[in-house]
């Protein structure tokens, strides 16, 4: 098998992903030269912790290879199955390339990193065509299921559990189910106190567009300040997953390190780097809704997912209702952190390892096409017009990465028309109410009593 990564989060989990694969499978990466692909920074601290059949990739990344190049590599080598670990448009393109260029094709898996509840349309969008298409827990499962039927795609949906809450998983369960469960550095009520060893890390998972107005951002930067101001003892570390020039899969407009004041006290730091080792020194780990929360969970380490801004699909924090995680920032001051809740695991990343079947599932199609049985499956896009759309497709998607004659063409022609259209949305807003924002579906909660402490988020 062999998987194409490209942005930092995407190659973070294909790697991961592949190497729960079966040992008995042979396993390449090839990195996707894009505009947003990884640096190679990025790279070394995505592919820490991987099994030995890639454990080289941590110590020399793979450079950017350009799509052509790695359709001629797949078509003079051809792997078994491929797995596209890319954002959206790279998948859809390079899905969309292996059909029509590599005549016996491989099996194409593809999935989306981390937490993916609520299930998106666009994350079926983009990868219908693929044969298998990866999630990690009982609940996305069900919930990509329904929308596909929705908007007339066949669900092709697997389970794996989540690579980064795998190795601990077990230990984190029982610690859930025991009296002991706040794990290390936590008393049973889920407040910090003091650790021995170099556990002295409050980690505050940061992310790139949640939440995404400036002023939340302030107002978190504040309540860390506010935090480490109280509790000298603790490093409190924001620990952000790109630095200044380094892209990331969704783009930040606000970085935590820029809104930082002039006058932060000496134990609020900023970091990059692995968050497994971050973890390695963590008391306790904060966010809205970073996929790190599982990481912590899978480690016994005290989390809290800040709920000050309310519950809902933009906040990606829905998942973690009845988790008994959810708090809110004067649990975090207080240093009050939650212990996950055994009822809410099963059906959220932590079920049973007899559960996954997407290796099965991926061995099964790959005798298909020994056989010659493996059956194309239909894109959602429906109108996908002719070599001109696709080639604009491919250069939205590979921007200055594509050096092809038509992809000019496609950009000198299908820029005035995307203009236009975005005139006419603009337009449309100035007469037309603004919609609404995404409804909160919740209100902040607290670690203090696990009950509703005040009212949603401001219109």
């Amino acid at each position: 098998m062999v998987g194409l990564v490209d942005t930092d989060s995407f190659a973070k989990w294909g790697a991961h992903l592949l190497a729960t694969a079966p040992a008995h499978w042979r396993l390449e990466l090839l990195v996707v030269a894009t505009p947003r692909t990884a640096s190679r920074a990025q790279l070394t601290a995505a592919f820490r912790g991987l099994d030995a059949r890639l454990r080289h990739l941590a110590g020399q990344p793979p450079e950017p290879v350009p799509v052509d190049a790695i359709l001629r590599r797949l078509r003079e080598d051809p792997p078994d199955a491929v797995l596209v670990a890319c954002i959206g448009p790279v998948a859809e393109l390079v899905i969309d390339e292996v059909h029509r260029r590599l005549p016996r094709r491989p099996v194409l898996l593809t999935g989306l990193p981390g937490i993916s509840f609520p299930a998106k349309w666009k994350g079926v969008f983009f990868r219908a065509r693929a044969d298998l298409f990866v999630l990690h827990s009982h609940r996305e499962v069900r919930a990509y299921r329904d929308l596909a039927r929705a908007g007339g795609t066949e669900p092709h949906f697997a389970l794996a559990t989540l690579p980064f809450a795998r190795s601990t998983r077990g230990r984190a369960s029982d610690r859930a189910a025991s009296d002991g469960a706040a794990g290390d550095g936590a008393a049973g009520d889920g407040t910090v106190r003091d650790t021995d060893g170099a556990r002295d890390a409050v980690v505050f998972a940061a992310q790139p567009s949640v939440p995404a107005d400036e002023e939340d951002r302030r107002r978190v930067v504040g309540w860390l300040v506010e935090t480490a101001l109280r509790h000298p003892e603790w490093r409190v570390v924001v620990k952000v997953r790109a630095v200044s020039g380094e892209h990331q899969t969704h783009r930040e407009q606000y970085p935590y390190p820029a809104l930082l004041p002039a006058d932060a006290p000496p134990n609020l730091v900023v970091a990059s780097g692995p968050m497994a080792q971050h973890l390695d020194r963590a008391v306790a780990l904060v966010t809205v809704s970073s996929t790190a929360v599982l990481e912590a969970v899978a480690r016994g380490v005290p989390a809290l997912t800040l709920t000050d801004f309310g519950v809902s699909r933009t906040l990606i924090n829905e998942v973690f209702v009845d988790s008994g995680l959810a708090g809110d920032a004067t649990d975090l001051v207080a240093g009050r952190f939650g212990t996950v809740r055994p009822g809410w695991m099963h059906d959220n990343h932590f079920h049973p390892p007899a559960d996954d079947d997407w290796a099965e599932r991926a061995e099964a199609l790959m005798r298909a096409r020994d056989t010659g049985t493996l059956v194309d499956r239909p894109a959602a896009r429906r109108s996908r017009g002719g070599a001109l759309r696709r080639a604009w497709e491919r250069k939205n998607a590979l921007g200055p990465d594509d050096r092809s004659v038509l992809g000019v063409v496609a950009l000198v022609l299908g820029t005035p028309v995307r203009t236009a259209k975005r005139a006419v949305r603009r337009l449309r807003g100035l007469v037309r109410p603004a919609p609404l924002p995404s409804p909160v579906v919740g209100p902040p909660r607290s670690q203090r009593d696990q009950t509703p402490v005040g009212a949603t988020r401001r219109g």
